[in-house]
């Protein structure tokens, strides 16, 4: 399963910015999609997920300001971000755990990563 991200950028202070991964390939079931974030001399940390069922977690550090989303026909799941902070500045990607389709009547777990894309929160 492949993760393709986008959304990444500059933006200021108090900005917004609205993150999107689409997942492809043999898919039979998506049971959890997020978005964690490493930024420079950091460990990744998680963001935000969000369950089959829409259930959503947040880091304390984002919650208020940011939404993760999914569209499940589609695959792809979103994060918006407003009131953004320079201490948001880093690497975002996306995750996603499901099953996906192995052989007749197979499924396979599956975890995939994506490249990542850059946040710079700056003025």
């Amino acid at each position: 399963v492949q993760l393709v991200e986008s959304g990444g950028g500059l933006v200021q202070p108090g900005g917004s910015l609205r993150l999107s991964c689409v997942a492809s390939g043999s898919i039979y079931r998506i049971n959890r999609m997020g978005w964690y974030r490493q930024a420079p001399g950091k460990q990744r940390e998680l963001v935000a997920t969000i369950a089959s069922g829409g259930a959503t977690n947040y880091a304390d550090s984002v919650s208020g300001r940011f939404t993760i989303s999914n569209d499940n026909a589609k695959n792809t799941v979103y994060l918006q971000m407003n009131s953004l902070k320079p201490e948001d500045t880093a690497v975002y990607y996306c995750k996603v755990d499901g099953w996906e389709r192995s052989g007749t009547n197979r499924q396979t777990s599956f975890g995939s990563w994506g490249q990542g894309t850059l946040v710079t929160v700056s003025s």
